[in-house]
């Protein structure tokens, strides 16, 4: 006994056509699996610190904010680098504020063409 094909041509398969081997289209696509979720998480503790502090988004609102969250940034960066890892008033890696500042300068960058002019 035959199984009925229901006018279907049967189709001869290989590593590229087989069915059975999942295939999706998504080489030039971004990859968010490369990112450090565990070191993106403690930013985003620091940005929660913030909007309970100040408001939610207040950043986007500092004025001379590029000045401001690069001398911010170095702050952090200078107490790392001398041995401190945690930021004393939120308990959060002095890393992680240092990270938030620099998604904080390039998103600013991104959405005002003049952020970057010194003038």
């Amino acid at each position: 006994m035959t199984t009925p094909n229901f006018g279907l041509t049967t189709a001869i398969f290989s590593a590229e056509n087989d069915p059975t081997l999942g295939r999706k289209f998504d080489v030039d696509k971004n990859r968010w699996d490369l990112l450090p979720w565990n070191a993106a998480a403690e930013i985003v503790k620091v940005l929660t610190f913030g909007a309970r502090k100040y408001a939610p988004n207040n950043w986007r609102y500092v004025p001379e904010a590029r000045d401001r969250y690069f001398s911010a940034l170095h702050r952090h960066m200078q107490v790392w680098w001398g041995g401190e890892k945690l930021d004393p008033e939120t308990g959060l890696p002095h890393l992680a504020h240092a990270g938030c500042c620099l998604l904080f300068l390039l998103s600013l960058e991104q959405t005002n063409p003049d952020f970057n002019n010194k003038d």
